[in-house]
């Protein structure tokens, strides 16, 4: 017999996927291949969908004509899809390896709950790619209720050319991870 339905919160049991509007298909395609390690699973000419692992598909672009007219970023809407890494040397690793395709972070910067480098794809669409600057989940979460987020809830920025040299000269991660004065 089944349970009946009830009104109870409901909690996702894990992440699916994402679809973004691409004015270049191609562009997209080779931007998320270099970025995200994706592979097409199935493409036409109005849709693509990708993938990075054995979910069937992650991502889902779709094919639009806006007649050459930017994107207003003021106006509601995605603003950017956010993935942990395992640590900083991941994500120090990932810009190393975005940098020699000539894809750079347009806004590196340390939340204090995370170190973060965001990438926009061809259409301006945003990926972050963070790493956790606390070890437990009740050390993020006192972090993200105290006076020192309330001061400062966005972060500051950081070059990540000083922060890959540190990190490669060895200086501890407390230290790269502590959240620098503006």
């Amino acid at each position: 017999m089944r349970r009946a339905v009830t009104t109870d919160r409901v909690v996702p049991t894990r992440f699916a996927h994402y679809v973004l509007r691409s004015r270049d298909m191609a562009a997209s395609v080779q931007w998320y291949e270099t970025v995200l390690g994706m592979e097409i699973v199935h493409q036409n000419p109005a849709l693509t969908f990708l993938t990075y692992d054995d979910e069937h598909h992650r991502l889902a672009l779709v094919q639009i004509d806006c007649d050459g007219q930017p994107v207003d970023k003021r106006l509601p809407g995605l603003d950017h899809v956010a993935y942990t890494l395992a640590d900083l040397g991941a994500l120090l690793g990932q810009y190393k390896r975005l940098k020699a395709h000539d894809i750079l972070p347009v806004w590196p910067i340390n939340h204090g709950l995370t170190t973060s480098l965001y990438y926009e794809d061809p259409d301006g669409n945003r990926v972050e790619f963070q790493v956790e600057n606390f070890h437990t989940s009740d050390e993020l979460n006192a972090y993200i209720r105290s006076d020192a987020f309330a001061r400062n809830p966005i972060g500051v920025e950081f070059d990540p050319e000083t922060l890959l040299a540190r990190y490669e000269d060895g200086e501890p991660l407390a230290e790269l991870l502590r959240q620098q004065a503006d």
